[in-house]
C-alpha cells in the first residue's frame, strides 16, 4: 500500500513492536516521527529507517505528560507539515502479584500506558480536527487487557482502559472523520519474553534463529513484531476507511476481531431480585455458563 504523503507519530518506536510499526509505515511511504524515552534507541531507529530509504525523525521523551504529547504533534507539523496517523505503542511493565504490588508499580504503568495514550491521542485529535480532513488513531491494547493475566493488575487495567477509551473516541471523532481503533498484538518482544510459556521460544529465536513452530504461530497467534506491522499499514491506508471503534488482534499467522463486552445471559423476576431469588436462579439461568478469564497457556494441540 502506498502511504506517500502520510505523516505518522509512533510512540515507543525505538525497538520491538514500535520499531516494526515505524519501519513498515516508512517503507510504505509515510514520514514518521519516532518517539522513545531512550535517546539512543530512537536515533538508531531513525538511522535504520533512513538506511532503507525511509523518512523519519526522532523525538525523545517518556509519554504521559501533556507536554510530551504536544511536543510530538508539534514535531510532526514542523518537520512534515501535518499529522495523519498516531500510534500509541509506548509501554512499561512492573509485574507483581496483587499483594506485592506497590503504589509506584501501579502508578508507573498506568501513567505510561493509560495516561500516555490519553494525552497523545488528545493532542493528535486536536491537530487532526484543525486540519479538517480526518485521520487515524491506532492505540495498542493487549490480551491481558481483554482477559486479565496473573501478576498484571496494573497492565491489565491500563490495557482494558485503553480499549474502553477507543469505543468512546470512535463516537466522539466520527464527525471529524477520524478513525480510532485498537490493535491487540501478540509477538516476541522484551515484554512477552518475561512470560514463562513464551520465553523458551523467544530465546530460541533470538539465540539460534529458530522459527516459531506452526502451532505457536497459528494456535496462539504468536510471531515476530514484523508479523504485526502490516495491520498498522492497513489501518493507515485508504483501504481501512470506515473502520473504527474496533479491537483487532494480530500475531503470527492469526488475524482476529475481539468482541466488545455484552450481556451473554439474562433472567427476569417480576418485582425485582432479592438475594434469595438470585441464589435460587443463578445456577440454572445467568450463571449456568460462567465466562472464562485469564490468558490460556500455549498448547501444541491448539493448532487449527
Amino acid at each position: 500500500m502506498d502511504l506517500t504523503g502520510t505523516v505518522a507519530v509512533v510512540t515507543g518506536a525505538g525497538r520491538g513492536l514500535g520499531f516494526a510499526y515505524a519501519t513498515a509505515l516508512a517503507a510504505a511511504g509515510a514520514s514518521v516521527v519516532v518517539n522513545d524515552a531512550d535517546e539512543r534507541a530512537a536515533k538508531e531507529a531513525v538511522d535504520a529507517i533512513a538506511a532503507q530509504g525511509g523518512t523519519a525523525v526522532a523525538e525523545v521523551g517518556a509519554v504521559g505528560p501533556s507536554e510530551v504529547a504536544d511536543r510530538l504533534v508539534e514535531r510532526a507539523v514542523q518537520e512534515f507539515g501535518r499529522l495523519d496517523l498516531l500510534v500509541t505503542n509506548a509501554g512499561v511493565l512492573r509485574d507483581r502479584v496483587l499483594w506485592k504490588m506497590t503504589d509506584d508499580d501501579f502508578d508507573t504503568v498506568i501513567d505510561v500506558h493509560l495516561r500516555g495514550t490519553f494525552t497523545c491521542v488528545r493532542a493528535a485529535v486536536r491537530r487532526m480536527r484543525d486540519q479538517g480532513d480526518g485521520g487515524s488513531i491506532v492505540v495498542v491494547g493487549s490480551p491481558a487487557g481483554q482477559r486479565g493475566n496473573f501478576g498484571q493488575t496494573n497492565y491489565s487495567a491500563a490495557k482494558a482502559g485503553i480499549v474502553g477509551m477507543v469505543r468512546t473516541w470512535a463516537m466522539e471523532c466520527a464527525k471529524a472523520d477520524i478513525a480510532v481503533n485498537a490493535v491487540i498484538p501478540v509477538a516476541a518482544t522484551a515484554m512477552t519474553k518475561t512470560i514463562p510459556a513464551f520465553a523458551p521460544f523467544v530465546e530460541a529465536a533470538e539465540q539460534r534463529g529458530e522459527p516459531f513452530p506452526a502451532w505457536l504461530r497459528q494456535g496462539e497467534g504468536f510471531g515476530t513484531p514484523e508479523d504485526v506491522a502490516g495491520l498498522l499499514v492497513f489501518l493507515a491506508s485508504k483501504a481501512a476507511r470506515g473502520i473504527t471503534g474496533q479491537a483487532i488482534g494480530i500475531g503470527g499467522d492469526k488475524l482476529s476481531l475481539w468482541s466488545h463486552p455484552e450481556e451473554v445471559a439474562t433472567a427476569y423476576q417480576p418485582g425485582g431480585w432479592d438475594a434469595d431469588a438470585i441464589a435460587a436462579a443463578w445456577a440454572t439461568s445467568v450463571g449456568r455458563r460462567p465466562e472464562t478469564y485469564g490468558i490460556p497457556a500455549p498448547r501444541p494441540q491448539d493448532t487449527p
